[in-house]
């Protein structure tokens, strides 16, 4: 069943901006933006969290070859523990928009704060189920971060890190303990903080 989008676009164009991966207590918080060709629709765009991981999988690729623009935007670990989880969300969005090859009329960003950015710039509370640019740059955030965390658990073999890609999972937390903190943990997260704090 398509989804349908019900959120009143301004004209011109627009960027669609959301990142992924506040909750985590490993790896960057990854952010996209994206501006679609509204004359080479995309089927099937929802938000990544509804979506199946063979689903986003299959819509990334032609995510990236049918939008007018895309652009990745990241604050690392370390960053995240400097300005805190908000910021550097707000941060990576700003990145990932700065970095479009086509400047946008105007931005639309998921949530209900706005990154600082050179357009002007609307929030979206739940933006990745109401507005189809907002969709498509979950689903490129999710994947990338999903496909990195796979990476970093072929570095860092033991935490499991493709499977919960690092999210707080009892089993994370249980190789934490076991194995240490890494350099991409995030040091000011309350259970990594709590791990690092001498007995």
């Amino acid at each position: 069943m398509a989804h349908e989008f019900d959120f009143v676009i301004p004209p011109g164009l627009i960027a669609g901006v959301d990142e992924v991966g506040r909750g985590p207590l490993a790896g960057a918080v990854v952010a996209a933006a994206v501006i679609l060709d509204p004359n080479n629709p995309i089927e099937g765009l929802n938000d990544s969290k509804a979506l199946s991981e063979k689903k986003r999988d299959a819509l990334f690729p032609e995510i990236c070859e049918k939008a007018l623009a895309w652009s990745l935007g990241r604050a690392e670990a370390a960053e995240i523990d400097q300005i805190n989880i908000l910021q550097a969300s707000l941060l990576a969005m700003s990145r990932a928009v700065e970095g479009l090859n086509i400047k946008p009329d105007f931005a639309l960003v998921d949530g209900n704060k706005l990154p600082k950015l050179s357009c002007p710039a609307e929030a979206v509370v739940k933006g990745d189920s109401k507005v189809a640019a907002i969709a498509a740059a979950s689903i490129i955030a999710k994947v990338t971060r999903d496909r990195e965390m796979v990476e970093l658990d072929a570095i860092y073999p033991g935490y499991g890190l493709a499977g919960h890609k690092g999210y707080p999972t009892k089993a994370h937390m249980a190789a934490v303990e076991e194995l240490g903190v890494l350099p991409i943990h995030r040091r000011s997260f309350g259970p990594i903080k709590k791990l690092l704090q001498p007995a």
